[in-house]
């Protein structure tokens, strides 16, 4: 177990690393951009237009955190698709760590911006006579939050790494199968690749909605 644990923090690092490199390839800004650094202005913008449309401009400095999530979490997602390997965000701890992060933030941000009375007016509700029945229902759901965050992204990859490696034994053990296998493996790597991608855009949105709610000011 301590091995696997291991393992997950090693792959990390390398994504962190795979993330870090790319960006620093990009180089600085320049007037004619080249393929990868326009691949990269894409990739910003699309943050930025996330955090725009759910926060407005003010929503626009959260733009660092959350393409680093989101470069982070893509890579390490990419992890499961080498053979051998296995995804960093197939491991609890790993996806734990980064909804901790997004929930202490989210929090911080929210206090920040409303003071620490205002901030809890959103656990109120808009009855007053509810209040305290609003406010123990927030509380929780905002505590679920880290764990519903990570159990997401980990049941999804650890799902898709064990529907793959099912599907390569059966084809092994049985030479019946070992014609359709092709297909079949074809068709669960076409639905991993696009698994990358959903789960990573669904923990970046979620954190960002997250943002979004705590620094939503009481009059809104």
């Amino acid at each position: 177990m301590a091995e696997l644990s291991y393992n997950h923090v090693v792959l990390g690092i390398v994504s962190m690393g795979i993330a870090t490199g790319l960006i620093l390839l990009g180089g600085r800004p320049s007037i004619r951009p080249t393929k990868f650094q326009a691949l990269l202005e894409g990739y910003l913008r699309f943050v930025r237009n996330m955090l725009l449309e759910n926060i407005g401009e003010k929503g626009l400095k959260y733009t660092p955190l959350i393409a680093s999530l989101g470069l982070f979490i893509f890579f390490s997602n990419l992890m499961g698709m080498v053979p051998g390997l296995e995804a960093p965000t197939g491991n609890m701890n790993t996806n734990l760590a980064m909804a901790l992060i997004v929930f202490l933030y989210y929090n911080f941000e929210g206090i920040r911006e409303n003071g620490l009375i205002g901030y809890l007016k959103h656990f109120m509700g808009p009855v007053p006579w509810l209040a305290p029945f609003f406010f123990v229902v927030e509380v929780v759901s905002h505590l679920a939050r880290p764990i519903t965050l990570s159990l997401r992204l980990f049941a999804n990859m650890k799902g898709g790494a064990i529907l793959l490696l099912a599907l390569v034994g059966v084809a092994i053990k049985n030479p019946f199968t070992m014609a359709l296998s092709p297909v079949g493996l074809v068709f669960i790597i076409a639905i991993k690749f696009l698994a990358v991608f959903i789960q990573t855009y669904v923990f970046m949105i979620l954190s960002v909605v997250y943002l979004a709610g705590a620094v939503a000011h009481e009059e809104h």
